[in-house]
């Protein structure tokens, strides 16, 4: 079977949140395998038209949909018409989210809520709207894009750290009930990446810079190519006996205590 088990070709996959960053970069990597990809943004219909035109600039079949991934009775709308206009969706990676980097104490419970309702609870919709038509099917791939803070916790991202260990959570009861449908749903947790967000940090001298260079054993930062491999096993047919698995791309970071600054 070799590289045939990675092929998407024929497969429709929608991205939730790729209009930019770590979305547009596994968006890419699934389109590149040969998906076609459906990108999915709710700030404005110029950044959904941008990233379509940059996928087929990249050689991608993309087209572009606007809806709030928090809003079920839009999203069902949507997933509709996608499912009539497009084609069935084979792949959903459930990536829209936000953060706010706020301490607990001083947070508002509506901000609170809003992460919460993001990154826990549009994942949930999104999915529950999607999954309809892959048990009909008998076959589907979902993949939740989760956090190394589904694992750890980190001063002033509380509500996010709630959110992605929920997600967590979410994604293997998704497993538990979907698998006998020969649904495979998994996440992805990734770690410290080099995008346009970052890039104030990254910088030599940064103390936060130096703090990621430090803690990540592969001393880098990622590059959100990097990604794109871990997406494409979880999209296709070379995972099919994967479930509820949380696939961390973070250099190391989860696997070590990390180490004092004075050790090489």
């Amino acid at each position: 079977m070799g590289i045939s088990l990675f092929d998407l070709t024929g497969k429709t996959a929608l991205v939730t949140g790729s209009t930019h960053g770590l979305g547009m970069a596994m968006a890419k990597g699934l389109g590149q395998a040969g998906a076609t990809i459906v990108v999915n943004g709710n700030s404005s219909q110029q950044k959904i038209d941008e990233a379509v035109a940059y996928f087929k600039s990249e050689g991608v079949n993309a087209v572009g949909y606007k809806f709030n991934v928090t809003d079920e009775k839009e999203v069902k709308e949507v997933i509709n018409k996608i499912q009539t206009e497009v084609g069935h969706i084979d792949i959903l990676v459930n990536n829209a989210g936000i953060i706010k980097r706020v301490p607990l104490e001083e947070m508002e419970v509506a901000d609170f809520k809003q992460v919460i309702d993001v990154d826990l609870v549009s994942p949930f919709i999104v999915s529950k709207h999607v999954v309809k038509s892959m048990i009909a099917r008998k076959q589907g791939k979902i993949i939740n894009i989760c956090s190394m803070m589904s694992e750890l916790g980190r001063n002033t991202v509380g509500a996010y750290a709630a959110a992605k260990g929920g997600l967590k959570m979410l994604t293997q009861n998704m497993a538990t009930e979907w698998a006998k449908h020969n649904i495979q749903i998994n996440g992805i947790g990734p770690g410290y990446f080099a995008t346009s967000q970052t890039a104030p940090i990254r910088v030599d001298g940064h103390p936060f810079n130096e703090f990621i260079i430090n803690r990540t054993p592969a001393a880098k930062w990622g590059d959100p190519d990097d990604l794109a491999g871990a997406a494409i096993f979880l999209a296709s047919k070379a995972s099919d006996f994967v479930n509820g698995h949380i696939l961390y791309v973070d250099g190391g970071i989860l696997a070590t205590i990390g180490k004092p600054t004075n050790e090489k």
